[in-house]
C-alpha cells in the first residue's frame, strides 16, 4: 500500500450497499467468506476513474450472472465515507484535523435493486441477508463499517 501511495496517491475504494426487503423489513445483502468475514461488493478504482461508473463495472464483474441480461445497477446516493489515515488497518468515518494526506478513502453507495434482479455470487462466497436490527451496534460480528449501516440508512425511506 505504501508503494502504491507513493506512485498514484490516495487509494480510492467504492462499495455498494444492496438492500432487499424481507417481510417488509430492509435487509442488507452481504457476501460472506467461509471464514465468517462479511464484505460489501465493490473494490479499488483506477486513477481518474469515475466513482459511480467504476462501482457499476466492479459490481458487474463480481455479481454478473452468465446467463442473464446485464444488471442495470442504479446507484442513487453516497451514504458514507471511511478514511484510512495511515498504512494501518483501522479506518475512521471522518478525516482527523491533523491528517493532511489520507492513505485511502472508501465511499459507500446505496444501490437500488430492480424488482426482479438476477445476479450470481462468486463460488467461494455465500450470500447473507442481514436485517438492519442485527447489524446495529454489532461491530464484533460485522465490522465497524457494516455495523454502521443502520445509522447511515436511517434517513432514507
Amino acid at each position: 500500500m505504501r508503494e502504491g501511495f507513493d506512485k498514484i496517491g490516495m487509494r480510492r475504494i467504492v462499495e455498494g450497499v444492496l438492500i432487499a426487503h424481507e417481510h417488509r423489513l430492509p435487509d442488507v445483502l452481504l457476501p460472506q467468506l467461509p471464514t465468517a468475514f462479511f464484505k460489501l461488493p465493490g473494490g479499488e478504482l483506477n486513477p481518474r476513474e469515475d466513482e459511480v461508473e467504476g462501482l457499476k463495472c466492479l459490481m458487474t464483474e463480481i455479481l454478473d450472472h452468465q446467463d442473464a441480461v446485464l444488471q442495470d445497477w442504479v446507484t442513487d446516493y453516497c451514504i458514507g465515507n471511511w478514511w484510512r489515515t495511515n498504512f494501518e488497518p483501522p479506518q475512521c468515518p471522518y478525516t482527523p484535523a491533523h491528517i493532511t494526506k489520507p492513505k485511502e478513502r472508501k465511499k459507500l453507495f446505496l444501490v437500488q435493486l430492480q424488482e426482479k434482479a438476477l445476479f450470481a455470487v462468486p463460488k467461494n462466497y455465500k450470500l447473507v441477508s442481514a436485517p438492519l436490527f442485527e447489524l446495529y451496534d454489532n461491530a464484533p460480528g460485522y465490522g465497524p463499517i457494516i455495523s454502521s449501516l443502520p445509522q447511515l440508512l436511517c434517513i432514507y425511506n
